[in-house]
């Protein structure tokens, strides 16, 4: 089951890599260049959201099963920076990045013109965007 979740979320970031990238550039070129809301921005912006968070419930997944903290105690899990940057760091951050996805993608909605509906989506999801580029175990998608 280990391998089979790893694989998955492991892809699936690849997704919600090029998801983020699109949809962050998509509203920062919108606001920017102060071009009208369609209804692709927010397919775009939703599917961003839909597949940021089965990432996120995958990764959830993958942490529980993963045995990071089996043998090892929480001292020894931070005392080492490979075992705590994937049993902790990557996680929290990835999970505030979702969470920021998910308040810019609340914050779209209430909003009645072009402006303050591009607005949140660029803000929360170019923050969420350099998290997630931070964050991202770049040696593993290389190797």
């Amino acid at each position: 089951m280990l391998s089979t979740v790893k694989f998955l979320h492991s892809y699936w970031a690849y997704l919600v890599f090029v998801m983020m990238i699109i949809a962050t550039a998509n509203a920062l070129i919108k606001h920017f260049g102060k071009k009208e809301y369609e209804a692709k921005d927010f397919r775009i912006a939703l599917f961003t959201l839909i597949v940021s968070h089965i990432q996120l419930l995958i990764g959830i997944v993958l942490w529980f099963v993963s045995d990071y903290f089996g043998e090892n105690t929480v001292k020894e899990v931070m005392g080492n920076s490979a075992l705590r940057s994937n049993a902790v760091e990557h996680p929290l951050t990835m999970l505030i990045a979702v969470a920021l996805i998910t308040i810019g993608y609340s914050k779209h909605k209430k909003k009645l013109t072009s402006a303050g509906k591009l607005k949140p989506l660029a803000i929360f999801y170019t923050i969420a965007l350099i998290l997630v580029i931070i964050k991202l175990p770049w040696q593993q998608w290389f190797s």
